[in-house]
């Protein structure tokens, strides 16, 4: 018996010194948890303002006006330099929990943050590409619709331009940061495709007389679709026309029975009188 409780005993005693030590490990660790963190905000926090105040210097947000982004930031609160500076203080605060979480060896959390910093700089590559995209859109449209400004489609075709070499870039971006590269790369390599056959076809000679034929129909189609309008249009004044003169008839028939029956009543009236005067007369006759 009193072995059983020497050995209970120092059971006990095991396993408060475990938890004592395992309290005294939990200590500096979390101590360490939170400065990691409190220091990783401070330099975040500084290179936030770093930053912005670089691409400020730089005239970034300028360059990027020109690209044609000022549009796409019209309605938001932030331009492109704010936008690059909360990208590198939430980049540096990824790096802050990364280290922090590291403190409590391996753990769901840090396998988790490390594959977002591992996605980062793709994520900054597809940016880029975009902006770039859509700088160079942002050119090319002015310059074709520069170049054929006199002709009917010319800003047509300048948008349209410049809305294909957008998707390009965010295509590109997309396959950058690896979203929907089943779907995006096959459209990619089509289009790339489809212009390379164009342009082979088209400086080769054999596509210029089917083209001018089915610009000849589509012209044609335009210019009949243009003369229905019309006629319709036609149809339409001349049947309001008609009503018209046929509410005008009505009225002025109506106001052709109205007088009729006035002159009647006027001619009851006068023959009222006659005969009133007649029978004076005959009373003046019987009095003589």
């Amino acid at each position: 018996m009193p072995e059983t409780l020497a050995v209970r005993q120092v059971d006990i005693g095991n396993a408060v010194a475990d938890m004592w030590r395992s309290v005294l490990l939990f200590i500096p660790r979390a101590i360490a948890f939170i400065a990691i963190l409190v220091v990783g905000w401070l330099i975040a926090r500084a290179v936030l303002k770093i930053v912005d105040a670089a691409l400020e210097r730089v005239n970034f947000d300028r360059a990027v006006e020109r690209g044609g982004i000022k549009r796409a930031l019209e309605r938001t609160k932030y331009d492109a330099s704010d936008i690059l500076a909360k990208l590198a203080y939430y980049a540096v605060l990824l790096f802050t929990l990364q280290f922090a979480f590291g403190v409590w060896g391996p753990n769901a959390i840090s396998d988790l943050i490390s594959g977002v910093v591992a996605w980062l700089p793709r994520a900054f590559v597809a940016i880029v590409i975009v902006v770039v995209a859509a700088a160079i859109a942002n050119a090319v449209r002015d310059l074709v619709s520069g170049a054929l400004g006199g002709l009917s489609y010319g800003k047509i075709l300048a948008d349209l331009t410049a809305v294909f070499i957008i998707a390009l870039g965010v295509i590109a971006a997309l396959n950058q940061v690896g979203i929907a590269t089943t779907v995006t790369t096959p459209v990619l390599i089509a289009v790339l495709a489809t212009v390379a056959g164009i342009l082979i076809v088209g400086v080769g000679g054999g596509l210029v007389r089917p083209m001018q034929n089915r610009w000849d129909g589509w012209l044609n189609r335009m210019a009949e679709e243009s003369r229905a309008v019309q006629e319709h249009r036609r149809a339409r004044d001349a049947g309001q026309t008609d009503v018209g003169r046929q509410m005008a008839d009505r009225t002025g028939a109506e106001r052709t029975e109205v007088m009729p029956r006035g002159q009647e009543s006027a001619t009851a009236g006068g023959r009222g009188t006659y005969q009133s005067g007649n029978v004076g007369d005959e009373t003046q006759q019987f009095r003589r």
